[in-house]
């Protein structure tokens, strides 16, 4: 193992003057896993991901954290076995799910196909995401839209009478899947998948 020590030069635009900032840091590079990570991009650097690690959201039953990178061979055979096809060769290769394209039925068929194990152990759940709606929804304007619950077979998102007259909708945790039926639908693309705030599996 060896360390690099690299020298990051960001530029911020601000008031129109430009500000430069020096980021020293050491990054310790393993040879071992040089082959598996690339270099970090700005992207990945800004949003604090130092080690290179791909920026995905994996197929159901994904090995927790690097464990699905360092298992993962980028066969794309879980690719092809999704019936849905909503997966797709994502970050660095790796699969990804993409809800624009549909939604997750947990069939299991990702996990069956996988070899290599990086999908694996079909008995527990499948991941620890949910739905999370942002501030460009249409009914937080106090327009009637309720699209996204109309898709959601668990029935997770209900909508509770506000202030002012108008429903806001509300997510149930206990009961999103995070299968992304909401997702497409939504006539604002307000409504992300993200992880479970306790990790929940």
């Amino acid at each position: 193992m060896r360390t690099h020590q690299t020298m990051i030069r960001l530029w911020l635009l601000t008031d129109n003057r430009c500000i430069s900032s020096f980021v020293f840091m050491n990054l310790r590079v393993s040879r071992a896993q040089s082959s598996k990570k690339s270099p970090i991009d700005r992207a990945q650097f800004l949003r604090g991901n130092w080690r290179g690690v791909a920026d995905i959201m994996p197929p159901p039953w994904a090995l927790d954290g690097e464990s699905f990178f360092r298992a993962c061979t980028q066969c794309a055979e879980c690719i092809t076995a999704c019936p849905e096809s909503i997966l797709r060769v994502g970050d660095k290769g790796y699969p990804q799910v993409d809800f624009q394209r549909g939604e997750c039925t947990f069939c299991g068929d990702c996990e069956r196909s996988c070899n290599p194990k990086a999908l694996s152990n079909i008995e527990r759940n499948p991941w620890s995401y949910h739905a999370q709606i942002n501030n460009q929804c249409l009914a937080l304007k106090g327009v009637m839209c309720r699209t996204c619950a109309d898709c959601c077979e668990t029935r997770a998102i209900s909508f509770q009478l506000a202030v002012g007259g108008f429903s806001s909708p509300e997510i149930n945790l206990d009961n999103c899947s995070g299968c992304g039926a909401c997702i497409a639908p939504c006539p604002t693309d307000s409504i992300e998948i993200t992880k479970h705030p306790l990790g929940k599996r």
